[in-house]
């Protein structure tokens, strides 16, 4: 399966550079998966197009203040450090940049008056690293460290509490799962209201959500492996929806990809946690996802592969040229869709 068909051009005034105040003003365009129809609406409107018997799944996790700048010792050379996920105690698994700067046992310094400082245990290969703090890591991040944002986002002029979800509970993502990001309290309390219920899970969002497929044949790429949990309690939650004949909303290509994971290793929905590196491109059955809620994504991504395995590839191109056309905004603080 070729590379080259799920690539589109977009406009770069269209990549969203910020933002919107207002999370839950953002255009929503209603694409249906059988017969292709696109509509347009708003997506504090989102609650017309669900049922009172149906659930919406989001991805609970926060972003943690994963990008951190340093100096090496001795030199002084300036390092980027770029928190990837925790390994064990005080090990870390890192992007270093400028990576070949650092040998085994250099130490980087934080903050020279207090002597903070990281050394590196192991180089990885490709900038990754592991590495270990001198003092409590996640005293060091919350001080020291910024929220990392998509290289393609140029503008930082913005409170971070914007690139959260308004529900994000547990630390441990490197990027958010942005297709949450238009949900306010407001709303959820106006579905609830209606009777549409909701359940969570978690993944840690990893930077490797932001690479790009390289291969030319997008079936011999390696996606990457991520930590997932999703409870009992939850479990229950998503099964009466189901089983009383509501849908299930997956808020999010990360949402989907635990739900997908957990129907497809066990062949039905349990508590469980682990580490996927489930890859869906068109071809693939979902088993337990009906509706999707999702943003607009990169092209020559996983994340277009996997939604156009969703609702079909000319469908998807379709509704991204009519989104260009209507001069949607794109990626990470952009619009978003309702694939059902």
């Amino acid at each position: 399966m070729e590379l080259n068909l799920f690539d589109y051009k977009l406009p770069e005034n269209l990549i969203a550079q910020a933002p919107l105040i207002e999370r839950d003003k953002a255009k929503l365009l209603i694409l249906d998966k059988i017969t292709g129809e696109i509509t347009h609406d708003i997506f504090f409107n989102v609650v017309n197009y669900l049922n009172s018997n149906d659930v919406i799944v989001i991805n609970e996790s926060k972003v943690i203040n994963a990008r951190i700048f340093g100096k090496k010792e001795i030199t002084g050379a300036k390092i980027e450090c770029f928190v990837l996920e925790k390994k064990k105690n005080n090990e870390f698994t890192v992007l270093l940049r400028p990576s070949k700067k650092l040998k085994t046992y250099d130490k980087v310094f934080i903050d020279d008056k207090d002597k903070i400082y990281f050394e590196v245990n192991k180089k990885l290969g490709e900038g990754k690293a592991l590495i270990s703090f001198n003092a409590m890591p996640d005293k060091i991040l919350e001080k020291y460290g910024e929220v990392p944002l998509p290289p393609y986002i140029k503008n930082r002029d913005f409170d971070n509490a914007y690139y959260q979800t308004v529900y994000a509970r547990k630390e441990g993502s490197t990027a958010a799962p942005t297709a949450g990001l238009h949900f306010t309290n407001e709303l959820m309390e106006k579905l609830k209201q209606r009777g549409v219920g909701f359940a969570r899970v978690n993944l840690e969002i990893s930077l490797d959500t932001f690479k790009p497929i390289t291969e030319e044949n997008i079936l011999e790429h390696k996606i990457h492996s991520e930590k997932y949990s999703l409870t009992e309690g939850n479990v229950k939650k998503i099964l009466k929806a189901k089983n009383s004949g509501g849908r299930v909303i997956s808020v999010g290509t990360t949402t989907t990809r635990v739900l997908e994971t957990i129907m497809s290793r066990y062949g039905e929905l349990r508590n469980s946690t682990g580490r996927t590196s489930l890859y869906i491109y068109p071809g693939y059955k979902f088993k337990i996802v009906d509706v999707l809620i999702t943003n607009f994504h990169l092209p020559k991504s996983t994340l277009i592969v996997m939604v156009s395995a969703f609702a079909g590839r000319k469908n998807i191109l379709r509704a991204y040229k009519t989104a260009i056309e209507n001069n949607y905004r794109f990626f990470s603080f952009g619009d978003c869709m309702l694939i059902k």
